[in-house]
C-alpha cells in the first residue's frame, strides 16, 4: 500500500489574508515528510504567491493508494 499524509494547513499572505485546509490528503514516497517540505510542496502545488507562514497541523501517514505519481518538494517537473 502506498503513503500519503492527511493534515490540516494554514497559509498566512503577506498582502494581508489567507487560507486554510482541513483533511487535505497528497502522496508522498517513504513514510514520513517534514513539516517545511510539505509546507514548501503545498505552496508550490498550489503556485501561491505572497506567501507568509505556514502552519502544518494534525498530520498523520496514512496507508491509501496514491491518486498520482508521489512528488518531492523540489521537483517541479512533475506539477
Amino acid at each position: 500500500m502506498d503513503k500519503r499524509v492527511l493534515f490540516d494547513f494554514e497559509i498566512e499572505f503577506t498582502n494581508g489574508g489567507g487560507l486554510q485546509g482541513q483533511a487535505f490528503r497528497l502522496d508522498i514516497d517513504g513514510d514520513d515528510i517534514a513539516d517545511e517540505e510539505l509546507a514548501k510542496y503545498i505552496v508550490e502545488d498550489m503556485r501561491l504567491l505572497m506567501v507568509g507562514n505556514v502552519k502544518i497541523l494534525n498530520k498523520q501517514i496514512i496507508n491509501e493508494q496514491h491518486k498520482r505519481s508521489a512528488h518531492h518538494a523540489d521537483d517541479t517537473t512533475k506539477l
